[in-house]
């Protein structure tokens, strides 16, 4: 059973394809992770889905609700908790989801029965009158999830969870999410630019660079896609011919310098480091680090884009700031 299936979604800014013709089915009961640097058209994305964009051509339906045509059902049949807070911090938590429940028409005994059991799902049951000002951040992440699943939606958007929270809070909000997922049978539709994150928690992952899905599986099968062990190798001069000299070596599946580093995907790669270094001594590279690791989400994104996405991130900053000037001399 299909949550959302979308068809050719397209959405531009002026000049600028933010989402460029997505096709994407999200299976009933999923945990999905669309998983890219800010900027890569993840929250444009979302947006369309929960009806508060247009898209500029392609369609989609979301529980079986058209995006165009059905808006008031759509909305009805989901939650979402976008990046900014949205919850008000001079109400209890209890205060906060009672209004929002009210907003969905719950009557006063479903209200109740409800609050209690999604502030049980997201462990807030003893911070029912406590002002929101005087939540923690994660505490109030946690409230505004409990609070987009108050009616009961058949999917749940979550545009970037854990953005800004320390480590350990981050992996608590991922325990309430595996938890909801589970308990609530919900749909989850989540926005990353965490490779743990995505690895953790998605049953599919869906790799999104400049509005483009260019790689879609289960996070496993993405790094079986490597094939090989990953080295990265850090030089106090650059690398200059080495990396023609690697690629050489039938041992060594691929070559990509990047940020400058240089990532090499290597067949038995623990073996293989006495001869990269050697090798490198010998072309007159000087070797300053190197690290031995399994796959990650971060070498599929560099596999298929040639770029990681702490540059790619980089890249969108840089761009933003030349758009706001060119804003600000109109």
């Amino acid at each position: 059973m299909v949550a959302i299936d979308t068809k050719n979604l397209t959405k531009r800014f002026g000049d600028l394809i933010a989402v460029d013709d997505i096709d994407l089915e999200i299976k009933k009961g999923e945990l999905f992770g669309l998983l890219g640097p800010n900027g890569a058209g993840k929250t444009t994305f979302i947006k369309m889905l929960a009806t508060l964009l247009r898209p500029t051509s392609g369609d989609a339906l979301v529980w079986g609700n058209n995006i165009l045509e059905d808006r008031d059902a759509v909305r009805r049949s989901i939650g979402v908790v976008f990046q900014d807070p949205s919850v008000d911090s001079k109400l209890t938590g209890k205060e906060n989801l009672d209004f929002h429940a009210r907003m969905y028409g719950l009557d006063k005994e479903t209200r109740e029965k409800r609050i209690d059991e999604v502030l049980k799902l997201v462990g807030l049951e003893d911070k029912t009158k406590v002002l929101l000002e005087n939540y923690s951040g994660g505490m109030q992440r946690r409230l505004e999830i409990a609070r987009g699943l108050m009616h009961y939606p058949n999917v749940l958007f979550l545009d970037e969870p854990t953005l800004g929270l320390d480590a350990q809070t981050r992996h608590h909000i991922w325990d309430y999410i595996k938890k909801l997922n589970e308990t609530e049978g919900v749909t989850v539709v989540l926005t990353t630019h965490y490779m743990e994150e995505a690895d953790f928690l998605c049953d599919r992952v869906a790799i999104i660079d400049h509005g483009k899905i260019v790689a879609l599986n289960t996070p496993q099968n993405l790094k079986s896609l490597i094939g090989a062990d990953m080295i990265t190798l850090k030089a106090s001069d650059g690398f200059k011919g080495y990396v023609d000299v690697l690629k050489e070596f039938d041992w060594v599946k691929s070559v990509t310098e990047h940020d400058g580093y240089l990532d090499l995907s290597v067949v038995d790669g623990k073996t293989k480091i006495p001869d990269i270094v050697l090798t490198a001594k010998r072309e007159g590279i000087d070797i300053v680090s190197v690290s031995l690791h399994e796959p990650t989400l971060e070498d599929v994104f560099l596999q298929f884009t040639g770029r990681s996405i702490r540059e790619e991130e980089g890249s969108a900053k840089e761009e933003m700031k030349r758009r706001f000037r060119m804003t600000n001399r109109r």
